[in-house]
């Protein structure tokens, strides 16, 4: 079976084995509660930094999917991608890990495939993607024998409609799945070329109370489109047709709300003028 390299192993996130699960451990070490649900969670947006800045949130929702979920696949969306971009899927073969190799759910990506143009990415022919693979330790570490289907997403209303096939075509198909939603939101600062408030404290307190929760409170209410339209006018986050996606297939699924369970930015972590907004969000 081909295998795709881990490209950011060992820079975003630990290189072996032990480190990985160490690092995992250690984030588990600070726990926070996980909202209920009658009939589990159904997915979640998590964000995509290197885990010194974003790693606790990510495995927290991922730690919370795993409450008495046992998925055949986890369909994550993602891709830093541009209104007029190109639908992303890997088809087949498997992503490395440190912890081991995810499969990916080839059946499920041919069915996709007969109905959404998507440029195919194969253990050599692709572009390199933090904003899913930072997730895949945490995937193997609490979901040790499921496959994956990761998907570019582009900020762009087409994409709840992939976010929906997926939800249909899983139950047709007999799936049990869970849904991924990966993005980062505010990225503030010289570095970034958006400074409308200035650097300091007032920028700090005006992308945490309100950049960010104009958008985060649109995950929370599952407003898919709402979620793209602000982002593209606010600059809040970086994946919204990822975002958009997971929104719409976990709807499809039967999810009813999102949960905010951590919020926070690299400021809170390192301070600096230049700062980027992270938030775990699980939908029941």
């Amino acid at each position: 079976m081909d295998v795709r390299r881990s490209d950011f192993a060992g820079s975003w996130y630990p290189g072996n084995k032990s480190d990985c699960k160490r690092e995992i451990e250690a984030f588990m070490e600070q726990p926070s509660p996980c909202p209920s649900a009658e009939k589990g969670a159904i997915g979640g947006i998590v964000p995509h930094a290197g885990w010194y800045f974003s790693g606790k949130i990510a495995c927290h929702v991922i730690q919370c999917l795993r409450n008495d979920n046992t998925p055949d696949t986890i369909v994550i969306f993602g891709r830093h991608l541009h209104p007029g971009s190109k639908n992303y899927i890997m088809r087949e073969g498997s992503w490395a890990t440190p912890l081991g190799d995810l499969e990916i759910d080839h059946e499920l990506a041919d069915e996709l495939i007969l109905e959404f143009p998507f440029v195919v990415e194969t253990s050599s022919y692709h572009e390199q993607d933090n904003t899913v693979e930072v997730q895949l330790p945490f995937i193997k570490y609490f979901f040790p024998n499921t496959r994956i289907l990761p998907i570019g997403a582009p900020p762009a209303l087409p994409s709840l409609k992939i976010g929906w096939r997926v939800a249909e075509i899983s139950k047709s198909m007999g799936r049990k799945i869970l849904i991924l939603g990966s993005t980062d939101l505010t990225h503030y600062g010289y570095n970034y070329g958006n400074t409308p408030k200035g650097v300091g404290r007032e920028a700090v307190d005006w992308v945490k109370n309100e950049n960010d929760k104009r958008v985060v409170d649109l995950m929370m209410a599952m407003d898919a489109e709402g979620v793209v339209e602000e982002s593209l006018k606010n600059h809040n986050a970086c994946c919204s047709g990822a975002v958009a996606a997971a929104i719409s297939a976990a709807k499809s699924l039967g999810a009813q709300e999102g949960k905010k369970l951590i919020y926070s930015t690299s400021y809170d972590i390192r301070p600096d003028d230049s700062f980027v907004g992270y938030v775990g969000i699980l939908f029941l």
